[in-house]
């Protein structure tokens, strides 16, 4: 019978980190599949494939989708993954709000070794909606700005 683990020339098994993950200061980007939040839907090829994100829009992609997955709602997700936004109340001050969007995002963002700051928040208000952007920077030095909105 054929070995179910066999031990080839080309296979390398060890403990050490990869050097991917030595260049970029312990955190690992892998590739993902680009998802359009607009539609809700992963984004496919002319020949019904799905959609390959480079490094950078993989990450990107995760800070989208972190930041709209409510935390501790999802069992499958840990406890550090996702933001409390939908339980800010209304009723309190616009500055106390956005403060409290500033720390969410900045906190729920910065649970990813990959994310190296989120500043750089701008608000715009439309009744009870409030509508952000912010500027975020892993540790590659590359630099995207996000938007969502608060309900």
């Amino acid at each position: 019978m054929a070995n179910l683990f066999p031990d080839t020339p080309d296979m390398v098994w060890t403990d050490e980190p990869v050097a991917e993950e030595l260049e970029s200061g312990g955190a690992v980007f892998g590739r993902s599949w680009r998802f359009d939040f607009d539609k809700g839907e992963f984004v496919m090829s002319p020949t019904r494939k799905m959609a390959v994100a480079d490094d950078k829009e993989a990450w990107v992609i995760w800070c989208e989708k972190a930041i709209r997955t409510p935390r501790y709602r999802h069992l499958i997700y840990s406890r550090d993954y996702g933001s409390e936004l939908e339980d800010l109340i209304g009723g309190t001050s616009r500055a106390l709000q956005e403060s409290e969007i500033r720390r969410m995002v900045t906190e729920t963002l910065l649970a990813d070794a990959r994310t190296q700051s989120v500043d750089q928040f701008v608000f715009a208000w439309e009744g009870e909606t409030c509508r952000f952007s912010c500027r975020i920077t892993n540790i590659r030095d590359e630099i995207e700005t996000l938007e969502s909105v608060v309900i």
